[in-house]
C-alpha cells in the first residue's frame, strides 16, 4: 500500500518509455533495476528477439512467456516497467502456444501487479485474448472469475456483454469449452447483482441447459439452481419468481421430452442443495 504513489509514478513513466522520442539508450535505462543482476534480466528480455527463435530454439518465446509471472514476482510491481514491453511483445506473438501460455497465467500476473497496473496494462491484453483462437480463449475462460474479481465493479460489468460470446467456438464439438463456461458462471454469481444475473447470465444458463452434451447440461442444472438460490436471497423477489415461471414455461411445458426431463433434473438439484424453502419450492 505504501508503494501505491510510487507505482502510479512508475506506471506513468513506463508509458513514456514507449514514446518514439526516446533514444535507444534512454529505453535501455528504463529497463534497469537492482533486484537481480542486470545482465541476467537483459538475457531474459532478449528471449523475445525473433533471431533467437530461428537460431537457438523455436520454443524460446514460449519458455519466456511461461516464466514471466515468476520474473514479475521476483522484480516486484515497482519494476513492472522493465517487463511491460516484453509482455506486450509476447501477447502479440504469432505462435498461439505463446499467447495461450500468457492467457493461462494472466490472472496470476494481475495479483502481482495490483488493480491499477492491471487496469492499464493487462485489461487490453485480456480483451485481445477473448477474441483469439479457442486454444487461447480457454486459458482466459478457465480463470475468468479469478481475473474479473480483481477488477473495479464498473470495469467488471463491461464483461457481462461479452459472456454470450463464449457460447460460440471454432469447433462446435468442443463441449468442454461450454462445460467450463458453466463452471465459471457459477463462481461469477457472487460478483454480480441480482438484476445483472437475471438480465445477462440467465439466458446463457438456459442455453447451456439445452446443450447436446449431457456433461454440459448437468453442470448447467447446478448453475440454474445456484441462480435460483442467489435471486431468492436478493432484496427484490420478482427476479426469482420470474425465473421460476420461465423454468416452468420453457422446460416443464416443453413439447420435447428432453425439455421436461431437464425440468425434473433442475428441480432435483434445487431440492438437494436447499436453494429454496420447501413452501416456496411447492
Amino acid at each position: 500500500q505504501r508503494m501505491d504513489s510510487t507505482l502510479h509514478y512508475l506506471h506513468n513513466d513506463s508509458d513514456l518509455c514507449t514514446n518514439s522520442s526516446f533514444s535507444p539508450e534512454e529505453e535501455r535505462k528504463s529497463k534497469v533495476q537492482d533486484v537481480v543482476p542486470q545482465d541476467l534480466l537483459d538475457q531474459y528480455l532478449s528471449m523475445t528477439d525473433p533471431s533467437r527463435a530461428q537460431t537457438v530454439d523455436t520454443e524460446i518465446a514460449k519458455h519466456c512467456a511461461y516464466s514471466l509471472p515468476g520474473v514479475a514476482l521476483t522484480l516486484g510491481r515497482q519494476n513492472w516497467h522493465c517487463l511491460k514491453d516484453t509482455y506486450e511483445t509476447l501477447a502479440s506473438d504469432m505462435q498461439w502456444k505463446v499467447r495461450r501460455t500468457l492467457a493461462f497465467s494472466i490472472h496470476e500476473l494481475a495479483v502481482i501487479l495490483g488493480d491499477q497496473l492491471t487496469a492499464g496494462d493487462l485489461v487490453p491484453v485480456f480483451n485481445g485474448f477473448l477474441k483469439d483462437l479457442d486454444e487461447v480463449r480457454i486459458g482466459v475462460l478457465k480463470h475468468l472469475h479469478d481475473f474479473l474479481k480483481l477488477l473495479h465493479v464498473d470495469k467488471r460489468r463491461e464483461y457481462l456483454y461479452q459472456l454470450q460470446e463464449f457460447l460460440v467456438t471454432d469447433n462446435s464439438r468442443n463441449w468442454r469449452f461450454r462445460a467450463e463456461l458453466a463452471e465459471q458462471l457459477i463462481l461469477l454469481l457472487d460478483l454480480y447483482s441480482a438484476r445483472d444475473i437475471y438480465d445477462y447470465l440467465r439466458p446463457i444458463a438456459f442455453s447451456l441447459c439445452a446443450d447436446k452434451v449431457s456433461s454440459v447440461r448437468w453442470i448447467s442444472y447446478k448453475l440454474v439452481s445456484e441462480m435460483v438460490k442467489k435471486l431468492y436471497m436478493a432484496s427484490t423477489p420478482t427476479f426469482v419468481i420470474d425465473l421460476m415461471n420461465e423454468l416452468v414455461a420453457k422446460f416443464c411445458r416443453c413439447h420435447k421430452w428432453s425439455g421436461r426431463q431437464t425440468f425434473v433434473f433442475i428441480c432435483q438439484t434445487i431440492s438437494e442443495d436447499d436453494c429454496l424453502p420447501m413452501d416456496q419450492f411447492a
